[in-house]
């Protein structure tokens, strides 16, 4: 294959934000696709054979716009610029950053970062119902918060409610120290930091005291119609197939519902099944619900943590094979008996 050579014009003011600390992501592109990165005034210059060449330019022209529109670029940028350019989905990156749903009471943006962030997005914003399913950081929950407070600034929906199974990880409420109160709030922080973090903990305050914005055990939702409401069940995958039945009849008119879980952190008992596994299968055909999977390319956390996630993921598939094989293999032997 020939050897060829393209320059790239990357203002010197981006090239540090570009390029990362020390150099970082040019070092990570030159060694994804074996080319040459040579920076000098304002020109890359990038060596290597034609199709990698043309595929980093790609890259670097969409981190370069990135930077331009005000954007720190990450690790998790770039790796996702990679993963995307192997799919010839390049243009992608600049396309899912046009998308801009609130921002943090610093001023900070919230927008989905990856292809698959950008369909729950958009299905949360076009559908009744929605399940969110996915590994650990993919944003399930904190896309969900960022969307219901916008719902609710524009005066869509008249109150938020954020709700999750109380008992997790093998604990019981009762061996906790505390009221009721206390002995709940530590499982509903994640949403407490969430609201916090996006609308300020004044406004939140403000809004709860009227039961505008509303946190609470799923337990509570029983015997209640949540009508014109934005309502957010997390950790869905530690409720009985009984309780998302109850919670999924609560619904109303002019509310929105969204469900977040992951299937492979279950807390249920041993042999149990999870609410969250029968409700996809017994509502994926039904009209204006969507069910969305996250995966680990949809991580927006620390790298590391995105390896990890895909390893436990290859792990689980590996073993849910080794399961299917050990259970034919006994079935057979108990045949021939």
């Amino acid at each position: 294959m020939s050897l060829s050579e393209l320059i790239i014009d990357i203002p010197a003011e981006h090239e540090k934000n570009v390029f990362g600390q020390f150099d970082a992501y040019a070092k990570k592109l030159e060694r994804a696709f074996r080319v040459t990165l040579i920076p000098r005034d304002g020109e890359t210059k990038i060596l290597g054979e034609s199709p990698a060449v043309e595929k980093v330019k790609n890259i670097l022209a969409q981190l370069t716009e990135l930077s331009q529109r005000g954007n720190v670029i990450t690790e998790q940028n770039v790796d996702y610029a990679i993963s995307l350019v192997f799919e010839n989905q390049e243009e992608s990156l600049v396309e899912i950053d046009r998308e801009v749903i609130c921002h943090t009471l610093q001023g900070k943006p919230i927008k989905p970062k990856t292809l698959g962030q950008k369909r729950y997005v958009d299905a949360i914003r076009n559908r009744m119902i929605t399940f969110g399913l996915g590994p650990a950081g993919t944003g399930k929950t904190y896309l969900a918060m960022a969307m219901a407070i916008t719902a609710f600034k524009r005066e869509e929906v008249s109150r938020i409610i954020l709700t999750r199974p109380a008992i997790e990880a093998g604990e019981k409420l009762g061996f906790l120290p505390g009221d009721l109160q206390s002995k709940i709030d530590p499982y509903l922080r994640p949403l407490y930091d969430a609201l916090y973090q996006i609308m300020g903990a004044e406004s939140f305050l403000k809004n709860s005291e009227k039961g505008l914005i509303e946190v609470a055990p799923l337990a509570y939702m029983r015997g209640r119609t949540l009508d014109n409401a934005f309502i957010i069940l997390d950790e869905a995958q530690n409720t009985t197939p009984a309780q998302m039945k109850m919670f999924l009849t609560r619904i109303g008119f002019g509310s929105k519902v969204v469900i977040t879980g992951d299937s492979t952190q279950k807390d249920l008992p041993a042999g149990a099944v999870s609410g969250l596994d029968a409700a996809v299968n017994v509502v994926k055909n039904i009209e204006d619900i969507s069910i969305c999977t996250l995966t680990s390319k949809d991580v927006v956390r620390h790298p590391l943590v995105q390896k990890i996630v895909k390893a436990y993921e290859d792990y689980e598939k590996k073993g849910t094979r080794f399961e299917n094989k050990s259970s034919y293999k006994s079935k057979k032997n108990h045949k021939r008996r």
